[in-house]
């Protein structure tokens, strides 16, 4: 599989492993996603505290344990600030959250944390404590966020010294904000309204690598657009472009998302090992300009 530089700075590969559905997987499946995860070379892995309560961490450590040898050859990320009704970036919360992901994982160190969601009460000042504490102590490596605009990060950078690596957002082919936006200039149509600040353009320019949550859904979480019969034509696309490259019509849209320049890390959150290693395949596949368009146009989106 091809590596990308996390933030400029971390090889990784482009495709990840989401850990969120891992909770309430028997041991069993919990190794058969671990070791296809690995057999394809897949070496980073996305946990939040929220996932399953905590549980998809204690999974993920209990094979851990059962595999004394993975934790040196992977690269895991849990995120923090999500408490129920709220969102907390004080640095007490941080501090205190890190300790319990350590803990469920069983690990020593976390190789990234990032802020899960914004906190509008956010104090910089107490952020950049919080990281600095992390890192002399050893417990974080790398730092992050998710779900942030430009100006967000910014902020924070008015204290925190840390490069921020990573942003995790959602991105898929029916849901391109990130580059329809940008296609749209000087518009007034509906797809030019921008939403995240030219975030992509951003990440670039800044070197923050964008993860990609839900890479086959459409909406907030309702639903796959794979054989979905409300999306006739692109599924006819993806099942050409597929068949084009060796792909399935999975694999076509993961290879849709991993053409772009910015070098985006996928993040795959099946827990299905057939479905994980056709997702795999697309990180070997470089779509052409002609066959990337076909698909973004398939899906609905407008080129002005």
């Amino acid at each position: 599989m091809k590596t990308i530089q996390m933030g400029g700075v971390l090889p990784t590969s482009a495709v990840a492993l989401g850990c969120m559905r891992m909770s309430g997987l028997s041991d069993e499946r919990v190794d058969a996603i671990m070791d296809c995860a690995l057999e394809n070379s897949i070496n980073y892995f996305d946990h939040a505290d929220i996932y399953g309560g905590g549980n998809s961490e204690v999974l993920f450590g209990k094979y851990l344990k059962r595999h004394p040898g993975v934790r040196e050859k992977i690269l895991i990320q849990s995120k923090c600030s999500i408490r129920s009704g709220q969102y907390d970036f004080s640095k007490d919360h941080i501090l205190s959250a890190v300790d319990g992901i350590l803990s469920r994982l069983g690990v020593e160190y976390l190789d990234a944390l990032l802020l899960h969601r914004p906190d509008t009460l956010m104090e910089p000042e107490e952020v950049a404590e919080a990281f600095n504490t992390l890192q002399a102590a050893g417990k974080v490596r790398h730092f992050g966020v998710s779900n942030h605009n430009a100006m967000q990060i910014e902020l924070l950078k008015t204290a925190v010294s840390q490069h921020m690596i990573a942003n995790q957002l959602q991105f898929s082919v029916t849901e391109a904000g990130l580059v329809t936006s940008g296609m749209n200039v000087n518009m007034k149509n509906a797809e030019s309204v921008m939403h995240d600040g030219s975030f992509l353009e951003y990440s670039r320019i800044k070197h923050i690598t964008i993860q990609t949550w839900s890479p086959f859904q459409f909406g907030f979480f309702a639903g796959t657009f794979i054989d979905n019969e409300d999306f006739p034509e692109l599924n006819r696309k993806l099942a050409e472009v597929g068949e084009k490259y060796g792909l399935s019509k999975t694999g076509a849209a993961a290879a849709w998302i991993l053409r772009h320049p910015a070098d985006m890390q996928l993040i795959a959150g099946t827990m299905n090992p057939d479905h994980l290693t056709d997702i795999c395949k697309a990180a070997d596949v470089t779509l052409s300009r002609t066959d990337w368009y076909e698909i973004y146009r398939a899906a609905g989106h407008c080129l002005p």
